[in-house]
């Protein structure tokens, strides 16, 4: 038989060590409770047993239990006895540090534990309400359109989750929340990421057909909140409205910006300044109430001008922008349940 040479102890050492750490974070939190009582009321049987005085009062020996597991042991309060003494040290010291430093390490385990699924995407949300879920991570792209929302004052107290398909961590730990899956229209994902009770999605996956699969998937699992889904291509938008009529189906317009800003120029950075809020005055929407008076769209272009300072530019028969009329006439009727879009330093509450 070879004879163990220095170098193998170490080896041996910390895998005896691995396995009693395995063996620790095993243990239920109830079972270490249950330990943790029933050797505290052992001890305090026994030392009540052999000792007399102050430490035998319950406090003081509740004080002199935990600064002695706790190693503190700052000896104010003290056995007297030798029988007391031996209990400390074959009983109370031994047993009491093998529990505190179990519970230590259990806990650093559910703590590291709960971090790494949190960072990569294992983490459950179905808990979250009134959020928002972005489905799909395309960088630099989907970290602008975080910014956004986390810029508009509505939007800054939601919960944001990012649920992406690519083997990466939470890219923005400590804006958003991460969600990783096979595919951006697994019922899982849609599950932990809380689709169900998210009051707006926005679909952006690697390409067409995954943005698709992806907003069927959650207009599935939502039946209220809002659904925006962005195309590269006419057809898959149509195809989305035709099977969600509730979504909103955008095709990606950079070819129209090019054409305009050639012909009228300058007009690309106004449309930027339009979208953006973290530009001043910029693009806002406001539905009007079911008991708000009719009135004509000149009476409200003066009165948002005065109170608000707001520029209304169109108006549509509801929050989808069905019927959306651009620079409508002054003398239009505007009602109920239509939506006003208007320019504005800050949303109009």
């Amino acid at each position: 038989m070879p004879e163990c040479t220095p170098n193998m102890r170490p080896t041996h050492f910390s895998h005896y060590v691995k396995i009693l750490y395995a063996q620790l974070t095993r243990l239920s939190w109830w079972t270490l409770v249950l330990g943790v009582v029933l050797h505290f009321v052992v001890s305090a049987k026994l030392m009540w047993r052999f000792e007399t005085g102050e430490i035998t009062e319950t406090i003081a020996f509740f004080y002199y239990y935990v600064t002695t597991v706790t190693t503190v042991g700052y000896g104010d309060i003290a056995p007297k006895t030798a029988e007391g003494r031996l209990l400390t040290a074959l009983w109370i010291m031994p047993g009491g540090i093998v529990l505190f430093t179990t519970s230590i390490t259990k806990f650093v385990h559910f703590l590291s534990n709960r971090w790494r699924r949190r960072m990569c995407g294992e983490a459950d949300y179905s808990y979250l309400t009134n959020h928002i879920v972005i489905l799909g991570w395309q960088g630099l792209r989907t970290q602008r359109m975080v910014e956004e929302i986390t810029h508009d004052v509505d939007s800054a107290q939601r919960e944001i989750v990012v649920c992406s398909t690519k083997d990466i961590e939470n890219p923005m730990p400590t804006v958003v929340k991460f969600v990783r899956d096979s595919a951006l229209s697994e019922r899982d994902l849609h599950l932990r990421a809380g689709t169900q009770g998210a009051a707006a999605i926005i679909a952006l996956g690697h390409d067409d057909n995954d943005t698709l699969a992806a907003a069927l998937a959650a207009a599935a699992y939502n039946q209220s909140g809002h659904l925006v889904a962005c195309f590269q291509q006419q057809a898959f938008a149509d195809l989305l409205t035709a099977h969600c009529p509730r979504a909103e189906a955008m095709v990606s317009n950079d070819t129209t910006r090019l054409v305009r800003a050639a012909q009228d120029p300058g007009s690309s950075r106004v449309h930027q300044a339009l979208l953006s809020v973290m530009t001043g005055n910029t693009l806002f929407s406001l539905r009007l109430p079911n008991d708000a008076p009719l009135r004509t769209y000149d009476e409200l272009m003066t009165e948002f001008k005065r109170v608000h300072n707001a520029t209304i530019v169109a108006v549509a028969d509801d929050a989808l922008g069905n019927g959306l009329t651009l620079n409508a006439p002054a003398s239009k009727h505007v009602g109920p349940g239509q939506t006003l879009y208007y320019i504005a330093p800050h949303r109009i509450i």
